[in-house]
């Protein structure tokens, strides 16, 4: 049985103005869990106290590698406060990017941090967005299949951001299939096809774009998706009415 929740990073504008009142009308909508991205910079303490008021459940949180790699107790032991026990960076480290050498770099620096939340009762997964299927001079693989490949499957896991991978090119239910077993925690997400005026991608409610939700659905149960957080990084009309139409619409179909 899956789970659903709301990525935060969805509700950061009312979350920057009064934390404690988006997330109480948050659990009043009728969601129970969340990932926690984009909210204000306080302690883990303070945020497992504020999702406790409101009755919420973080099952995830979006967060960098490096401190990980600086101090792994205080890090780990951070996102164990909060009861968040799967974390993703939200994209590749800024120092491995530029060439095929440096991204393997950062296969190898995820690898190994994922490799210590595994033995600490934890997972690290990578969320991707459109650039991870670009190409490297010299290999025919994707960045992405780059990543995966190169890392060992019960050390870094995918947060497949199921729009991303659409505005990537390609088939978000042929990802999921890909790495079936590995995605445990996925982005669902949709698009209008289209951008906007300053050439960003325009998202919609789910259910209410372009992606093919029967098949993502069909492979994320063939896949073993353990929870499908809804995000939505921008809207066009007002917030909560198209958080509360997406939350319907994961109600209906998950």
């Amino acid at each position: 049985m899956s789970g659903i929740a709301l990525q935060l990073y969805t509700m950061r504008e009312p979350g920057k103005d009064d934390l404690a009142g988006m997330l109480k009308r948050v659990r009043e909508m009728g969601w129970e869990s969340v990932q926690w991205s984009g909210m204000p910079d306080i302690s883990a303490e303070e945020i497992r106290a504020a999702l406790d008021e409101a009755g919420l459940k973080a099952i995830a949180a979006h967060c960098g590698v490096e401190p990980f790699e600086d101090d792994f107790e205080a890090a780990s032991g951070f996102w164990k406060t909060v009861g968040a026990l799967d974390v993703a960076p939200g994209g590749m480290m800024g120092d491995c990017q530029e060439t095929l050498e440096d991204w393997l770099r950062g296969a190898r620096r995820l690898d190994a941090v994922g490799a210590k939340l595994r033995e600490a009762g934890m997972r690290l997964s990578y969320h991707n967005h459109d650039r991870e299927f670009g190409f490297y001079e010299g290999d025919s693989r994707c960045k992405l299949d780059i990543l995966y490949e190169e890392t060992g499957a019960n050390n870094l896991f995918a947060e497949l951001d199921t729009a991303w991978v659409h505005v990537g090119g390609a088939d978000p239910a042929a990802y999921l299939r890909k790495y079936a077993g590995r995605c445990p925690v996925i982005h669902v997400k949709d698009h209008a096809g289209d951008r906007n005026a300053e050439g960003h991608v325009v998202f919609t409610p789910l259910g209410q774009g372009v992606l093919d939700w029967p098949s993502i659905f069909s492979a994320g149960a063939e896949a073993g998706v353990e929870w499908y957080v809804y995000e939505q990084d921008n809207v066009r009309g007002d917030l909560w009415e198209e958080v509360a139409a997406s939350l319907a619409f994961l109600q209906a179909n998950v």
